[in-house]
């Protein structure tokens, strides 16, 4: 692989273990730097998805004391275990069925940084008018929500489909709305993340495996190894921002972002 090449996946891995669990959308972004750095077309498309499944892996390891009392719970079927379990599932559901019918549409709009752009700035609208709405926040822990409430975000987790919408985003803000705390609603992302993001790389891999040449396997193996390492320092920080300072800052982000990529995108 030449070294501008190694450089321009780096720089990507980078981008997309620093977003992908905040809410500014990090398909977005491999979108709009892909864009820049001269990365794109199908190959590419398949890139942005699965190198996300390092940034997911970043979640299991720093959460895996979670992980390994649901399954050892499981096993006793105690209720807090099966409650986190059927929750995550009640989550994942909408996006796995909706997925399966809205591939290539979704293929497609991977394609089109002006999607990006636009949707950046009205997530970044959508986020401030829900902070300001959102007052009550009676669920505090994943095990405490209700089913529909779990159903519900799993229903606005599709529209994540969308780039530039942010799948973090839309779960986070969508538990908002029905009731989570941020703290809480923030942890559901992160732990939806791994089947949705599972089930997404693997579908999109199946489709698509025979395109890939052994270049392009090593440039996402690469994208997967930076996106973990540099998950794993952003997650644990943005916990603790969003339950001191809330999403606001995040929602600036991305109305200044896509408007200056907008203007770029037009100007060319």
């Amino acid at each position: 692989m030449p070294l501008s090449d190694l450089l321009v996946v780096i720089l990507l891995g980078i981008v997309e273990g620093l977003t992908e669990f905040l809410p500014v959308s990090s398909t977005g972004h491999l979108i709009l730097a892909g864009e820049l750095l001269g990365f794109k077309g199908a190959v590419s498309t398949t890139f942005d998805i699965v190198i996300q499944l390092g940034a997911i892996l970043a979640v299991i390891v720093l959460y895996w004391r979670r992980f390994w009392h649901v399954a050892a719970g499981l096993l006793g079927w105690q209720r807090g275990a099966v409650a986190f379990t059927r929750n995550i599932l009640l989550g994942f559901l909408p996006s796995a069925v909706i997925g399966l019918f809205v591939y290539k549409m979704v293929k497609a709009m991977l394609e089109q940084p002006i999607i990006v752009a636009v949707m950046l700035i009205v997530g970044g609208v959508a986020i401030l008018l829900i902070e300001r709405a959102v007052k009550r926040t009676p669920v505090d822990s994943v095990e405490a929500m209700p089913t529909r409430t779990a159903l519900g975000i799993g229903i606005v987790q599709c529209l994540s489909m969308i780039p530039g919408v942010s799948r973090s985003g839309a779960t986070i803000m969508g538990a908002l709305a029905l009731g989570v705390d941020r703290k809480t609603a923030a942890e559901f992302s992160f732990f939806l993340a791994v089947p949705t993001m599972l089930a997404a790389s693997g579908y999109d891999l199946l489709k698509s495996h025979e395109a890939l040449t052994s270049n392009d396997w090593l440039a996402i193996a690469i994208g997967f190894v930076v996106s973990f390492i540099v998950a794993l320092l952003v997650i644990r920080w943005f916990v603790g921002v969003v339950t001191r300072h809330g999403f606001a800052p995040f929602a600036w982000y991305r109305i200044v972002a896509g408007g200056v990529a907008l203007v770029w995108l037009l100007a060319r």
